[in-house]
C-alpha cells in the first residue's frame, strides 16, 4: 500500500469518526438539558442565571477497546494484525489545549507501547478532536502488531466525547511511520474503546 493510499484512508477515517463523535455529542446535548434558567429574586429585581454547557473535553480517563492494524510491510509476518488497545489521557495544564497519552497496541505475539503529546481541538459539549504525535516501542521487533513490527515514530488522529459524567467512548487511527522491518512502507491502525473518566 502506498503511502498516499494509507494517508487516504486516514482521513476518511478520521472525517468518519469526527461524524459519528459530533452526532453522539448532540444526541447527548439535547437528551440533557441545555439552558437551565432560575429567577432568584434580589430585592426588587430578578436575576437569571442560565447554565450552559461548556465546548471540549476535560479530565483524565483509561480505557480499552479493539484495534486493528490495515496494512501490509511486503514481508512474511507483516501481514495486518487484529488486536486490542488500552489508551489513557491526562491533561497536565489546566487551560491549556495539549494532552499526555498513552496507547497499548497489541496483538497475538507482542505489544507496542506509545507516549503520546496531542493537540486537543473542543468541537462540541464534553468533546474533543485531537491530533499528535509520539514513539511507538515493540516490545520484540519483528512480531506483529496492529501498527506495525518495529519501533517508530507515531502520528494520531481521532476524536472522544464523555457519554455520561464517568464514561468516555473515543476512536482513533494511528500511522507508525516506516514501521515495518526490511521495508520502507508506513502501518496504519485504528483504534475504538470505551474509557473510565476520573
Amino acid at each position: 500500500m502506498t503511502l498516499s493510499q494509507t494517508f487516504s484512508k486516514a482521513i476518511a477515517l478520521l472525517s468518519a469518526v469526527a461524524a459519528s463523535s459530533a452526532i453522539l455529542s448532540a444526541g447527548i446535548a439535547s437528551a440533557q438539558s441545555v439552558n437551565q434558567t432560575v429567577n432568584v429574586e434580589s430585592g426588587n429585581s430578578n436575576v437569571v442565571v442560565v447554565n450552559t454547557p461548556t465546548r471540549g473535553f476535560g479530565g483524565a480517563y483509561v480505557g480499552g477497546g479493539v484495534a486493528a492494524g490495515v496494512t501490509n510491510g511486503g514481508q512474511q509476518g507483516d501481514a495486518a494484525t487484529l488486536g486490542g488497545n488500552i489508551q489513557g489521557r491526562i491533561a497536565p495544564f489546566a487551560n491549556v489545549p495539549v494532552s499526555a497519552r498513552a496507547a497499548i497496541l497489541f496483538g497475538r505475539e507482542t505489544t507496542a507501547i506509545m507516549p503520546l503529546v496531542t493537540y486537543d481541538l473542543p468541537i462540541a459539549a464534553n468533546t474533543n478532536l485531537y491530533v499528535g504525535g509520539g514513539y511507538s516501542f515493540v516490545e520484540k521487533n519483528g512480531k506483529p502488531t496492529p501498527l506495525g513490527n518495529k519501533s517508530a515514530p507515531v502520528v494520531t488522529v481521532g476524536a472522544e466525547t464523555s457519554v455520561t459524567r464517568d464514561i468516555v467512548v473515543y476512536g482513533d487511527a494511528k500511522l507508525g511511520i516506516k514501521a515495518y522491518e526490511n521495508s520502507p512502507a508506513s502501518a496504519l491502525s485504528f483504534q475504538a474503546g470505551v474509557g473510565y473518566r476520573f
